[in-house]
């Protein structure tokens, strides 16, 4: 059976509070991993799998998502952008544009980041004769608390399902990993102009009229980034994958352990760095990075980084930071044109 699906619908209103300063001037589904913004990641997972139009449902100026990502050009997609007046939450932003939609549609939230497999999932969907079909992936157990979580029978058809369980009732370790393949016909259960989440609301109308809801195992790197340390955490997943050379173009001088990874026009000379990600443009010189990301534009002299991130654009000069953010434009220490004086 091999019924295409060519639409996706990605839900993006989530403001990024916990990720703050970072998010301060952007929204968190731009924030970078290895110098792309996060949600990149998804759409190029959306356009492997065969997707050709993209729209995105955004809760604030969809300027601050058109810049950083485009339209979709270079990867032979059409990415466009639907504003929201208001909140309607993840149902309800699709119902918004549901007479633009085909008959079977893939949507996703867009507060995650998701480098992942999706061809099959749509074609789980198809042989399956699902309604909706649900990426699903095992968290720890102390986190089932943060997801909705779903019990699965034999054949994979999601049994039960219970959005962010107390501690102690959830039914599985597997939680709704936020990427669905949808029948537009389940959307009849959603009301035009009100707040309805998909998870919350819908998932619980459709199991209980025994609609079939099938739970497919997410193949790829996903991972929740409401917080500092998830960002931080996915960028240090992606070095760990795609990083061949532990220099990584680092000068002679530097002793470079993985994963790592440099972006472009970066240097980074006379210094130590482990479990790091210096991004484009950076300027590191006889500093200690571990555990942490340096994002674009920063000039790094003579410091200690630990289990951080920076923002673009930071002046640091000898100076130790540790488990801290960085907001862009930070200075930190000496300014070089002090010590030019």
């Amino acid at each position: 059976m091999g019924s295409k699906v060519r639409q996706a619908v990605i839900m993006v209103g989530g403001e990024g509070t916990r990720l703050r300063p970072l998010t301060y001037h952007r929204p968190k589904a731009v924030l970078p991993v290895l110098d792309k913004p996060c949600l990149r990641y998804l759409i190029e997972s959306m356009a492997a799998a065969g997707i050709e139009e993209v729209i995105l449902a955004c809760g604030f100026d969809p300027s601050k998502l058109s810049g950083p990502l485009g339209d979709g050009s270079d990867l032979g997609i059409v990415i466009e952008y639907s504003r929201e007046e208001r909140p309607l939450g993840t149902a309800g932003a699709i119902k918004q544009i549901e007479d633009r939609l085909d008959e079977t549609f893939l949507a996703a939230n867009g507060d995650v980041f998701a480098d992942v497999l999706i061809k099959e999932q749509i074609e789980m969907h198809t042989s399956s004769n699902a309604a909706v079909t649900i990426a699903i992936t095992p968290v720890e157990k102390e986190k089932t608390k943060e997801f909705g979580i779903a019990r699965l029978a034999g054949d994979g058809r999601i049994i039960e399902f219970i959005e962010k369980p107390e501690p102690g009732k959830a039914p599985s370790d597997l939680a709704n990993a936020g990427i669905y393949v949808v029948n537009r016909s389940v959307l009849a259960d959603v009301p035009p102009g009100m707040f309805n989440d998909f998870s919350k609301d819908l998932m619980p109308i459709l199991l209980k009229r025994g609609d079939r809801i099938q739970g497919f195992r997410l193949k790829g790197t996903w991972r929740d980034v409401g917080r500092p340390s998830d960002l931080l955490g996915a960028n240090l997943q992606m070095a760990a994958k795609l990083s061949k050379d532990p220099a990584g173009g680092a000068a002679d001088s530097t002793v470079i352990k993985k994963p790592f990874f440099m972006g472009t026009g970066a240097s980074i000379t006379d210094s130590e760095a482990g479990s790091a990600v210096v991004m484009e443009g950076c300027i590191v010189k006889k500093s200690k990075i571990n555990k942490s990301v340096i994002m674009r534009g920063c000039e790094i002299d003579s410091a200690r980084i630990e289990n951080s991130i920076i923002g673009e654009g930071c002046r640091i000069h000898g100076a130790h930071i540790a488990n801290a953010v960085l907001g862009d434009g930070t200075v930190v220490g000496e300014c070089k044109e002090q010590e030019d004086k």
